[in-house]
């Protein structure tokens, strides 16, 4: 095994196992299990196996991998109360948030892997949501409830 594959190979460990929130708490845990990394190198190494940020309750923001389940994130409120509007057109699903926030809501999304969503899309503040043909609006609406409880007062 390489260097490289080593390397991304702890790194799925620790994000698997920890709440890690920064890249420097990251290369700091790498160190303590022998492996040297330099940031630059590292953040190219995060980017290629597709780590998000996501918003934690106690850290802030922690790195999870692809295909993360719902069950191992806990979605902050604070992020959740940034949606600020849901609508639909055609097979297509809209979620505006405000800026900066589309990213962040969009991981728990994708996350859960909804049945109705063929794929989405997120920019700062809006979230294209691309659905399935005869999707079900109420059961993606109910999905979407569980996920952000908060937006049944939209």
């Amino acid at each position: 095994m390489n260097l490289k594959t080593q390397r991304l190979s702890i790194i799925r460990k620790i994000i698997r196992s920890e709440y890690i929130s920064s890249q420097e708490e990251l290369i700091a845990r790498l160190e303590e299990c022998g492996v040297t990394v330099t940031q630059s190198t590292l953040s190219r190494d995060l980017k290629f196996m597709n780590v998000a940020k996501v918003p934690h309750k106690e850290k802030g923001y922690i790195y999870v991998l692809p295909n993360t389940t719902h069950s191992d994130i806990v979605v902050s409120t604070n992020i959740t109360d940034n949606i600020i509007d849901i609508a639909f057109s055609g097979n297509m699903c809209v979620i505006t948030t405000k800026p900066g926030y589309a990213s962040a809501v969009s991981v728990p999304i994708d996350s859960k892997g909804i049945n109705e969503v063929l794929g989405s899309i997120a920019g700062d503040n809006t979230i294209l949501l691309v659905l399935r043909e005869g999707f079900d609006k109420d059961n993606l609406m109910e999905q979407l409830y569980s996920l952000f409880p908060s937006i049944q007062n939209l």
